[in-house]
């Protein structure tokens, strides 16, 4: 069993020990991951992005990130879970549009979208 699935069958059985079920739906879950999403946010609010970098970042601000990380990446795989999705398999779908959709020789060094760019 892959890491992802394991984390789901991890996550799918502290919820129903716990009867939380009930609550987990995914508009609950969404919204969760939202706040979540947040939360990590709120650590880099205000920082330069040097400041932001790892190597900048005290012990306890990097451990915070850490967690509100795991926190983002748990609510979206309960998501997954709840919705039948193969999260991983999407993400390597997603990755092969982005590259269809931002080839190397027209996106390569620059962030903006090549299609809004002028000519």
């Amino acid at each position: 069993m892959d890491v992802l699935k394991q984390l789901q069958a991890d996550l799918a059985s502290f919820a129903a020990e716990r009867d939380w079920g009930q609550f987990h739906t995914p508009k609950n879950l969404a919204m969760a991951l939202s706040g979540e999403t947040g939360e990590l946010l709120e650590l880099f609010q205000w920082l330069t992005p040097e400041q932001s970098e790892r190597a900048a970042l005290s012990d306890e601000a990097a451990q915070a990130v850490e967690e509100e990380m795991a926190d983002v990446l748990l609510y979206l795989l309960r998501l997954a879970d709840r919705l039948e999705v193969d999260i991983a398999a999407a993400a390597q779908a997603k990755i092969k549009r982005n590259a269809e959709k931002y080839p190397i020789e027209k996106s390569k060094g620059n962030a903006t979208k090549y299609s809004r760019r002028e000519k």
